[in-house]
């Protein structure tokens, strides 16, 4: 254990503080921080969207990472292919969605399995909905 300075107060702090004892800066001695959790994008990528990118973390003003990418993975995602609580995707396992085909708790879809759900052409499930049904009452 080491003493440097905390980036925001500059202030002497411990190199293995959780947060500066004077200002209150998460890891004061990380040069840079860009909030808690984890995240990986690869290097990888098409039209812009990396191959894979799972993300379970939150910037410092508390907004969560959105994980964007052909595959991703996180609490929030958009993308192809999706595995997340809350997404919006192609191919999506989730627990809320919005996709073109999904296996899902609640969502809408062209064609789902969901617990309860609102479909275009196929769906299965305890209550779902055909869009068709729904518009034609």
């Amino acid at each position: 254990m080491s003493i440097t300075h905390c980036r925001e107060c500059t202030r002497p702090v411990s190199d293995q503080a959780m947060a500066c004892p004077h200002c209150g800066a998460p890891y004061p001695a990380k040069p840079q921080w860009d909030g808690w959790g984890w995240e990986y994008r690869s290097e990888a990528g098409i039209a812009g969207l990396p191959l894979v990118h799972i993300a379970f973390k939150y910037r410092p003003d508390y907004r969560p990472v959105v994980a964007k990418g052909w595959l991703a993975i996180g609490q929030f995602a958009t993308g192809g292919i999706t595995i997340a609580q809350f997404s919006l995707g192609v191919l999506s396992l989730s627990q809320f969605t919005v996709a073109a085909f999904a296996v899902t708790q609640i969502g809408a879809a062209w064609s789902l399995v969901a617990q309860v759900g609102l479909y275009v052409d196929q769906g299965w499930g305890q209550v779902v909905v055909r869009l068709g049904d729904l518009l034609a009452r």
